[in-house]
């Protein structure tokens, strides 16, 4: 089981970092042989592959609910980009491709985002909800996951949780990317958008699935390191069911280790006297 160990690195050496890797992901995207998907379709797909939502507001502890609100209007823009994607057999969706960098030019606002397991405010700050989103719609297609990065860091306690641990991606511009390629011969459609209360999205597809899945977890556990905190395990599958839904496989999808920001709940000692 992986151990992991906070670590602090420099002003500059992040700084530095940032630059090399962003001009690592432009030399990719520019020069490199994939071929990103880039098109819209605004004529929506017939066949629904797969669908969730999540709320827009969440109170969570220390976090004033102004960036939450701010965060809204950031998902307005990016969502208003994405909606109508199109991936056709072979191509990639990469999400800093199409959302392009994040600026106040846009229309971007400070929002939370999470640094080194800590809040702070940036531009553009909530867009990992997005992602986060995608990717668990993406689980449960056959679409193929070529770039995820997980959380390092688990922030808040669980709190009304409906998915397993583990089960979004981080986002960064322009490094840490969500990259998802079509290996099938069907064209996906990405749908994103806005209610009052929800942020929505779907994959649509021109021809309907003959495959549906279930995502789980396996092997969680919270570990005390020898450093002194704790760090979260777990291990991502998927059932794979037939058009008859019938379950013909089981599928690793991931596995994640993150260093808790707050103390697990652990279980009382017991009281030798009520033995």
């Amino acid at each position: 089981m992986e151990s992991l160990k906070p670590i602090k690195r420099s002003k500059i050496r992040i700084y530095f970092g940032k630059k090399y890797y962003r001009f690592k992901r432009y030399t990719d995207w520019y020069l490199g042989s994939t071929k990103y998907a880039t098109k819209k379709d605004n004529n929506l797909f017939q066949h629904v592959i797969f669908t969730h939502r999540t709320f827009l507001l969440r109170e969570l502890k220390d976090v004033d609910m102004w960036l939450q609100h701010n965060k809204i209007k950031n998902l307005k823009i990016a969502t208003n980009k994405l909606n109508g994607v199109t991936i056709r057999p072979g191509e990639t969706f990469s999400y800093w491709r199409l959302l392009g960098d994040i600026t106040k030019r846009k229309g971007y606002v400070d929002g939370m985002i999470l640094h080194y397991g800590k809040v702070q405010t940036g531009v553009g700050g909530g867009l990992c909800q997005l992602s986060n989103l995608i990717y668990w719609m993406t689980i449960h297609t056959p679409l193929t996951i070529t770039q995820r990065h997980r959380h390092s860091y688990d922030v808040f306690p669980d709190s009304n949780r409906t998915q397993p641990f583990g089960s979004g991606a981080t986002c960064a511009y322009n490094y840490l990317d969500l990259q998802i390629k079509n290996d099938t011969n069907s064209i996906y459609q990405l749908v994103v958008y806005l209610t009052d209360t929800h942020l929505v999205g779907e994959w649509r597809a021109d021809v309907p699935t003959i495959r549906t899945y279930a995502v789980y977890e396996k092997e969680h556990a919270i570990t005390l390191e020898f450093w002194g905190g704790y760090v979260r395990h777990n291990k991502i599958h998927r059932k794979v069911f037939n058009i008859e839904q019938k379950q013909i496989d089981d599928e690793f999808i991931t596995e994640n280790h993150a260093i808790m920001m707050y103390e697990p709940l652990l279980a009382e000692p017991s009281n030798p006297k009520e033995k």
